[in-house]
């Protein structure tokens, strides 16, 4: 059986949407939980690595010491050319394992906000829809690991997702997310809410309907279908 595992750095990011479509393709998920231990598993042992989000920075390995291991883990695993797969925190701490720099965006991105694919040159890359609307939490963003490519934008980010190879991808978004796990973001980090120009409040966060959850659940099974099939190609 195939092996998936998840990084997850606070309890209330799980893998969401995720869960299901690893399981209806065969995988068996364990998990790595930085909150409560960071003991990391073999390399050899894992056949697809999902790396979760966080309201830490990647450059606070002061504060959680933790990141620094999980960022080497990502640089061998990456290596292996088996298939990766980083959200918002984790596509930073993949940027950021990678040799790019990890700083605060000019603005902050949270609510249901659109993202623009981006146009290159490679047939083989990941394409996302022209315009998506897609759930955000983000305050900080990164430089594009070098010879990945941008795969989509945003008005208030140019850097929302990017390729690395066949089977790295980062996401600066959250395809993943649920009414649940909205509710518990919110509960978590509510303090973050702060009027601006690409954030929105608590209830218009939470008056999303259901097509807005399944067209981003349906988004994220063709990006983890794209990087399961990396495994063939």
């Amino acid at each position: 059986m195939m092996q998936a595992h998840y990084f997850q750095q606070v309890p209330f990011e799980g893998l969401g949407s995720i869960e299901a479509w690893f399981h209806n393709h065969g995988y068996q998920i364990n998990a790595t939980r930085f909150y409560q231990q960071a003991n990391l598993p073999d390399i050899n042992d894992v056949d697809f690595l999902v790396v979760m989000g966080g309201p830490m920075s990647v450059n606070d390995e002061a504060q959680y010491p933790w990141l620094a291991a999980e960022k080497q883990f990502i640089r061998q695993f990456i290596e292996t050319g088996k298939p990766v797969l980083g959200i918002c925190l984790g596509a930073q701490l993949i940027a950021s394992a990678m040799g790019a720099k990890v700083y605060p965006n000019n603005e902050k991105e949270i609510g249901w906000w659109p993202i623009q694919a981006v146009a290159n040159n490679n047939a083989a890359a990941f394409t996302f829809p022209e315009m998506s609307t897609v759930f955000h939490w983000h305050g900080e963003t990164f430089d594009l690991p070098e010879n990945s490519l941008r795969l989509a934008k945003s008005f208030g980010c140019d850097n929302q997702a990017f390729q690395l190879g066949q089977s790295v991808i980062g996401l600066q978004f959250h395809l993943e997310t649920t009414e649940a796990s909205a509710q518990a973001i919110i509960e978590n980090c509510a303090d973050e809410l702060v009027p601006a120009p690409y954030v929105q409040a608590e209830n218009e966060i939470l008056s999303a309907d259901l097509q807005k959850y399944q067209n981003i659940h349906q988004l994220m099974n063709s990006v983890l279908d794209y990087l399961d099939n990396a495994q063939q190609r």
